[in-house]
């Protein structure tokens, strides 16, 4: 058969089957593999990409009543005329309001959040001055914003609770903040550390003052400004009015007044005490057979948006174990509550596993029918497919979740279909005999090269649909359609251009001579007659036939029932 005379299909193997560049194509495609399984993100789930943000509008005084028809409504009605849009929510409380904007899945987060400072900042102007509500502040959130590693500190020491910890959390976070992609870490429990004036309205009514004398004095105390600057002797010098109070014994040595001529202190008349504040939050610690309800604090860690969960995960646990001893003092315990990596890592590692041994079952089953050589060309097709399906899974944005992994595990049997086809019409030309090698593997290709091209382009066409899939779904079960079909072309382009290859190199010196147009193993032949050929027996094999139907019936009916 002529060039002309063959299809795509052959005339791409015959360009390829003993050309120089080949195996450089295939080496090119091992190493690009290999490179994105080592840069690319481990994650437990694919990242949907969902913005949505806090707005935070303060109107200090304000009942909740009055915060919701002055501040809530109108502000939700602005919002709500944002593009890409979901839902906006909002919970008005005493002196502020909060409205949490949601947009649609798929929204770019920068150009969300720019449209959302946008409207804001151009309805500044929607309530009259001097109402006394305060400039809004936008908290944007994300997906990123979830802990990766959680760290719960606790400790057997009952004089050491949540204030003592918080403080020891608060030195870690600093240096937790060292590790290269983390971001967002903050304590969850504990008590703070404050300064608390507890007045006494007998000696403020003894020294003739009130509580706004009181904060009058407290404010002005706490204040300090670049007064001017004075030149002498070549030289500037910044004049600075005011310190900020720093001591607790500054806050109780603060003149609040004069009484009968004389300055009276803060400490006059209340009571001034550093220590801790009342817990807005409170975090326990149990461990069966250890302790129960412990005070402690947790420590949470969030990675920067496109790093690999996996890595960071581990470089700060190794960070905590680090500052033992040093920030984290003896008689606290550090207890890795949450470790996203951990389980990401698992997870993917148990997906490859199941990819591998999916990948050894078919190479077997090619071993058990044609020959050890025949299994192996297939083996490196896949191997090779498998590795610039990561590559190209990579470059689309994907990371190394179970829901990629599954993508390639699900299409795994289709991967192999075009090697397998391909590998087997070239044995199956050489067991007839009467041609060279190079000539038998362009027409062993063309011959089934349409087909292949049609089945392939089948399943691509029923998993596309998913991809578009609306709403959370869509982002989330993406992977699977997108990286099938990725997978499947990059399998036909190997099975055209790299099998054929493969075969002329391994089978150019195998004598097929002896095999007079037997393609199928003997004792294959045997066990396929004795277990199949009975049901295909003509009227005599009927009864087998109607047996074999209702025993995968009753299996169906008791499966189901289970």
């Amino acid at each position: 058969m002529t060039d002309s005379a063959m299809g795509i299909s052959g005339r791409i193997a015959a360009r390829f089957q003993n050309n120089a560049i080949t195996p450089l194509l295939a080496l090119v495609g091992l190493l690009l593999g290999l490179f994105a399984v080592m840069i690319t993100p481990r994650e437990e789930e694919p990242q949907i990409n969902v913005t949505f943000a806090n707005v935070l509008i303060p109107f200090p005084g304000a009942s909740a009543t009055e915060v919701e028809q002055l501040v809530s409504s109108p502000a939700e009605q602005v919002l709500s005329e944002l593009s890409g849009i979901k839902h906006v929510y909002s919970s008005s409380y005493p002196g502020r309001s909060i409205l949490t904007v949601q947009f649609k899945v798929g929204e770019n987060r920068t150009d969300a959040l720019v449209r959302l400072y946008n409207k804001i900042a151009s309805n500044l102007d929607w309530l009259p001055p001097g109402l006394g509500v305060l400039q809004p502040i936008i908290k944007p959130k994300g997906i990123d914003d979830v802990p990766i590693v959680t760290a719960t500190l606790w400790s057997d020491d009952e004089n050491k609770a949540g204030f003592e910890l918080l403080q020891v959390a608060h030195a870690i976070e600093t240096e937790i903040k060292r590790v290269p992609g983390t971001r967002d870490i903050y304590t969850i429990g504990g008590a703070p550390q404050v300064v608390s004036v507890t007045l006494d309205p007998q000696r403020l009514a003894g020294h003739g003052l009130s509580i706004k004398d009181l904060t009058a004095s407290l404010r002005a105390a706490n204040a300090s400004r670049d007064a001017s600057t004075m030149v002498t002797d070549n030289q500037e010098i910044q004049v600075q009015a005011g310190t900020f109070i720093t001591t607790v014994d500054e806050v109780a040595g603060l003149v609040v007044g004069v009484f009968n001529g004389k300055p009276v202190f803060l400490e006059d008349v209340a009571t001034v005490r550093k220590g801790p504040d009342r817990p807005k939050q409170y975090v326990a610690y149990s461990e069966t057979g250890a302790v129960s309800n412990t005070p402690a604090v947790t420590i949470a860690i969030a990675k920067q948006p496109g790093t690999n969960a996996v890595d960071i995960a581990n470089h700060v646990i190794e960070r905590f174990s680090q500052l033992e001893g040093i920030f984290i003092p003896e008689g606290i315990n550090v207890e890795i509550t949450r470790n996203y990596g951990k389980t990401a890592e698992e997870k993917a590692d148990k997906l490859i596993h199941k990819l591998l041994f999916a990948t050894a079952s078919v190479v077997l089953l090619v071993w058990l029918t044609m020959g050890w050589r025949e299994a192996g060309i297939v083996g490196t097709a896949v191997i090779i497919t498998l590795m610039i399906t990561l590559f190209a899974s990579w470059a689309y944005g994907f990371t190394l979740n179970r829901v990629s992994l599954f993508a390639l595990i699900f299409s795994i049997g289709i991967l192999v279909d075009d090697a397998i086809v391909v590998v087997e019409n070239i044995h199956r030309h050489l067991s007839m005999g009467g041609k060279k090698l190079l000539e038998v593997i362009p027409a062993a290709v063309d011959e089934v090269g349409g087909p292949t091209i049609l089945a392939t382009l089948t399943v691509i066409a029923a998993l596309m649909p998913m991809a578009f899939v609306s709403g959370l779904m869509g982002p989330y079960m993406s992977p699977i359609p997108i990286n099938a079909s990725m997978g499947m072309l990059i399998s036909l382009a190997v099975a055209y251009v790299v099998t054929p290859w493969l075969t002329y190199k391994v089978l150019r010196n195998v004598d097929f001579s002896h095999a007079h147009g037997e393609t199928i193993p003997a004792w294959l032949s045997n066990l396929f007659s004795r277990g199949v050929g009975t049901f295909l027996n003509g009227d005599r094999g009927k009864g087998k036939r109607r047996a074999l139907f209702v025993t995968i019936v009753v299996l169906i009916l008791l499966k189901t029932w289970q």
